[in-house]
């Protein structure tokens, strides 16, 4: 997987990628080349055999402000319907190479972390903060609608529909307190032990059985649109593609010998 990207920062180092947003002194706004080229990469990840896991960490402090108003927000004030709605699908599907991209994400939020910001770490498998953590939905704050970038879809999910209501109607900043107490943080920890328990996420997840858990990642975005019938025949399936695999095997013989099992990954 490369690492040579241009508008964000990336290291790649044991399976797992490093990855923020580089604009430290304007709280990490995203842009429209950040936007493009995330996209990109999270799209690429999918065939990618070296990294199993990524981590979005901040900067300087701060996860993410979201759109950048100069560079974002103002030109689209001059676009035309056809120009925003080439926009606003390009940013829903960085979202949905996340989902798709088969590899566990692990958000570290610490600071701002506002529109489009919250919506990297709403699209990431697992979420851990500081205290100074505020994630805010900030749309309606600038006159748009509360239905970003599967806004509406996937926040109601983690955190339940009344909840979410009242962060998408209000444009409210969310504390990491109530966060983790309403399910969107898995962890709170001080910011010195913020990456290194991101880290410690994505350690586990590399040393467990890669392939299984990308089977995982996979049921858990489709088996939204299913019935309980299609999601069971589904699993079903899913499970005897990964007991044909040799970690499945592996996991098997190292319980007969009574030692702890060394996943490769196929």
């Amino acid at each position: 997987m490369r690492s040579d990207v241009s508008h964000f920062k990336c290291e790649i180092d044991g399976g797992i990628a490093r990855i923020s947003l580089d604009r430290p002194d304007r709280k990490n706004p995203l842009t429209f080349d950040s936007y493009a080229e995330m996209r990109d990469w999270f799209r690429d990840l999918h065939y990618a055999d070296d990294v199993h896991a990524v981590v979005i960490l901040p900067n300087g402090g701060n996860f993410s402000s979201g759109g950048d108003v100069h560079d974002i927000i103002g030109p689209l004030t001059r676009m035309n319907m056809k120009e925003l709605l080439a926009f606003t699908r390009m940013t829903g599907d960085l979202v949905k190479a996340m989902i798709g991209c088969g590899k566990p994400i692990v958000s570290a939020v610490d600071g701002i972390c506002a529109g489009a910001g919250a919506i990297l770490a709403m699209a990431s498998d697992l979420r851990v903060a500081t205290p100074e953590a505020k994630v805010a939905f900030l749309f309606n704050r600038v006159g748009l609608a509360g239905c970003d970038m599967g806004a509406c879809a996937i926040l109601p999910r983690i955190i339940g529909q009344g909840r979410a209501s009242e962060l998408l109607y209000l444009g409210r900043s969310m504390s990491a307190d109530e966060g983790l107490n309403w399910g969107f943080f898995n962890r709170v920890v001080d910011a010195g032990s913020l990456e290194e328990t991101a880290m410690e996420f994505a350690s586990r997840i590399v040393a467990g059985p890669t392939f299984a858990n990308s089977m995982t990642k996979t049921m858990l975005a489709q088996e939204w649109s299913m019935t309980l019938e299609q999601a069971i025949e589904a699993e079903a399936q899913a499970q005897a593609i990964c007991m044909q695999g040799n970690d499945f095997r592996r996991a098997y013989e190292a319980f007969v010998a009574k030692q702890k099992p060394v996943f490769e990954g196929d």
